[in-house]
């Protein structure tokens, strides 16, 4: 099998490469090169795309053998990744630029690109399993939970995974990966993870927004309408955020307040009590199967889910369904109430350790409050 293998500069990527090329495929390592900004070239990165990265995915190249190639798709993840970042932030929403980095660049950009070549396979160090199921190809999480990685690939497609190679779904640990680029002679065996967005170089998400929206105070206000005290920009905020309001006085309980709604068009932050944070229904927008669809999606019945609304937060009972010819496809009500659900979050559907599918949340809401 001819394999390109994403080589992020990290360890993960490097020992799926190299375990690509063990199992005798003919492997041609790739680092994405997804950022001219000079502020993405730093020492101990804290993202995973910068120019240090691609040295270290160079050097892993060189120890295995095999080709390395540097694809330049910068123009590609502005568009799809950091404008839409900015453009959702802007409507109020709270988006995952990991999730969207994975949909359009690694698994749609990258795939075509690397099919169209005549390669087989995109290796990557994901951890996360493919299985053949009696439909097709199935995606499943990862041996360890701790350190599954199913939630963030949530948005393949049934033809993309037809196309996807994950050597690292079956490790048990991430101390096992290490050793074994230790081994292997793998300068990045001790690298630390990448985390934070990419391409917010200080992690100060909210400065860095402030340079990309026109933020303008306004006011922050409970949910009958009373104001609390003012904002320097509602974009900025998301819901369950309880940091950074900067109220004038304490609630009446003594309780902390926490961000339950924002109103961008209004420029209006609301305000008010943990317990109205629960959510019992949540409607999903660009919704997408994992594979074959379930049955119950060509009926729209119900069907039992496991829901997920952050890449390490805990799965929690639902049911599901699809609404044919509805703006929000996708209705999903929980069996258990779900704090700190913000529209733009990605929601991955599983049932048992397979992922179904994924929406972009568009409402949620609560019995106890309705945003307006």
């Amino acid at each position: 099998m001819k394999v390109l293998a994403a080589m992020s500069g990290g360890v993960d990527s490097a020992v799926a490469a190299a375990r690509a090329v063990d199992a005798g495929h003919e492997v041609v390592g790739v680092h994405l090169a997804l950022s001219r900004m000079p502020g993405t070239l730093r020492t101990g990165s804290r993202g995973c795309c910068t120019i240090e990265d691609s040295s270290d995915a160079w050097r892993a190249c060189e120890v295995l053998g095999i080709p390395f190639y540097v694809w330049d798709f910068s123009e590609r993840f502005k568009a799809d990744v950091v404008d839409d970042f900015i453009a959702e932030y802007a409507a109020g929403r709270t988006p995952n630029p990991c999730m969207r980095c994975n949909e359009k660049i690694k698994f749609e950009a990258l795939l075509d690109k690397a099919v169209a070549l005549g390669f087989d396979a995109v290796a990557t160090g994901h951890y996360a399993k493919i299985v053949e199921g009696p439909a097709g190809r199935e995606l499943h999480r990862a041996a360890t939970w701790t350190k599954d990685q199913s939630y963030v690939l949530g948005v393949l497609n049934e033809q993309q995974l037809a196309h996807c190679y994950f050597p690292l779904g079956d490790t048990p640990s991430k101390d096992l990966v290490r050793a074994e680029a230790a081994e292997r002679g793998l300068s990045v065996a001790s690298k630390p993870d990448s985390h934070d967005i990419c391409f917010i170089p200080d992690g100060d998400t909210r400065g860095w927004l402030a340079e990309q929206i026109d933020l303008q105070p306004g006011p922050i206000v409970n949910p009958e309408g009373e104001q609390l005290g003012e904002h320097e920009g509602a974009q900025a905020f998301t819901v369950g955020q309880r940091r950074g309001m900067k109220l004038g006085r304490p609630a009446p309980d003594g309780k902390p307040r926490f961000v339950l709604e924002i109103r961008p068009k209004e420029n209006t932050v609301v305000a008010g009590p943990a317990e109205l944070l629960e959510v019992d229904i949540i409607t999903g927008i660009r919704h997408s199967w994992a594979g074959a669809p379930v049955a119950e999606a060509a009926t729209g019945e119900w069907f039992e889910i496991q829901l997920q609304i952050r890449a390490h937060a805990d799965p929690v009972p639902a049911r599901a369904k699809v609404q044919q010819d509805q703006e929000t496809p996708l209705l999903v009500e929980l069996h258990q109430p779900l704090k700190g659900v913000a529209p733009g979050q990605t929601a991955v559907m599983y049932q048992d350790t397979r992922v179904l599918g994924q929406a972009t949340i568009d409402t949620a809401r609560s019995r106890h409050y309705q945003p307006a």
